[in-house]
């Protein structure tokens, strides 16, 4: 013996009415005819206070031909590697060229513009813990991405980047990367931090989904707040960030955060540990040449300096060049043009003027007038 529900055949009691359905679809097409079903839905529920079930958007979208079905794609095995245990353990790191803007950013010819988002996310936990648009993965680039966030989290205890891509030299928008690694190797040695090298894009798998769900959601967010500027982007992305973790991170394995505090020596060190190093000799004139220009170094220097010496140039963020000798930073400055040869010329630079005379009290003069046994 069997029982028939009432409301065989009929409508359900929570079926949405024609009206509401017809309102929902048509903003759809007004405004999110590109949104994912999930997207979309959640946007009508932001916007326009409409509740509706993903699920039941993505039917009446396909009913309308406004949503295809995506054919499921045959999955090669892959074994998935297990997340860290803790947050700050392990940060994957990458950038993506993307029309992040859309159309609403052209360059010079007027063809639309694709910048870089910089983003890096825990492997603990699926977090965004820092993200930067800028025009390309220049050293500058990623320099001034990392001192923000050695700033603002401490130093993750290690860093995972593609081994070939970082950065995509053979991208137009990739500039001076020929030896992007290792300044970067060079500013994370100083900081402690581990770099691991991904042996292929599969390896460092969450931030290449990450990009793969911002290209579709945060394109859509910076449409929708009609940004169309690499300084709004990164404003918004300040409250794009907390709304998306909320959502997307999971619980890690274990609680605790072991980011490290910049200790007192690297923050003031900081501007020159993320600097692009370079080395020059020192000419007989004591000049260098750095870049097209000429640097004159002064008498007076805080270590003692002959020509032929090798010293350390740092490019600075903020476009100053800085002279390192034995972990002393030299005097020097630009010259206009290119210096001339004269025939007399100091053989050494040192402490003190090359004329100086020694006190009376000195040992040169105290045995001065004394003879060997």
């Amino acid at each position: 013996m069997a029982l028939i529900h009432k409301l065989k055949g009929k409508p359900s009691n929570h079926k949405l009415n024609q009206t509401t359905r017809i309102r929902i679809l048509n903003l759809v097409k007004e405004r999110y005819l590109d949104f994912h079903p999930t997207l979309a839905s959640e946007k009508l529920e932001e916007y326009h206070q409409l509740l509706i079930n993903p699920e039941t958007l993505r039917l009446w979208m396909i009913e309308d031909g406004l949503w295809k079905v995506k054919k499921q794609k045959d999955v090669d095995y892959h074994a998935w590697r297990e997340r860290k245990e803790y947050f700050g353990e392990l940060q994957q790191f990458d950038g993506s060229y993307h029309l992040w803007f859309e159309e609403r950013l052209l360059d010079e010819y007027g063809f639309p513009m694709e910048v870089c988002l910089l983003a890096s996310i825990d492997d603990a936990t699926g977090k965004i813990t820092h993200a930067k648009f800028d025009f390309n993965e220049s050293v500058v680039a990623v320099f001034n991405f990392w001192i923000e966030y050695v700033k603002n989290l401490g130093k993750p205890l290690g860093i995972y980047l593609d081994k070939f891509s970082t950065y995509k030299i053979n991208h137009k928008m990739a500039v001076d990367n020929f030896e992007l690694m290792t300044q970067f190797q060079k500013a994370m040695k100083l900081l402690s931090i581990e770099v691991i090298n991904a042996h292929s894009p599969q390896a460092k798998g969450r931030v290449e989904r990450l990009f793969g769900t911002l290209q579709d959601r945060l394109v859509k967010e910076l449409r929708l707040a009609n940004i169309s500027s690499i300084t709004e982007a990164n404003l918004f992305l300040k409250e794009f960030i907390p709304k998306f973790n909320t959502r997307f991170s999971v619980t890690p394995t274990k609680k605790g955060n072991v980011h490290r505090e910049l200790t007192q020596k690297e923050k003031i060190q900081l501007k020159s540990i993320f600097s692009i190093k370079s080395t020059r000799r020192i000419n007989s004139d004591f000049t260098i040449q750095f870049k097209n220009h000429f640097y004159q170094l002064e008498e007076i220097q805080p270590v003692t300096l002959r020509p032929k010496e090798k010293v350390l140039v740092e490019e600075w963020l903020n476009k100053t060049i800085h002279f390192k000798f034995k972990g002393r930073y030299l005097k020097a400055f630009i010259l206009p043009e290119r210096p001339r040869r004269v025939s007399k010329q100091p053989v050494i630079l040192t402490t003190h003027p090359l004329n100086w005379k020694p006190p009376p009290n000195h040992p040169w003069r105290r045995y001065k007038n004394k003879t060997l046994p």
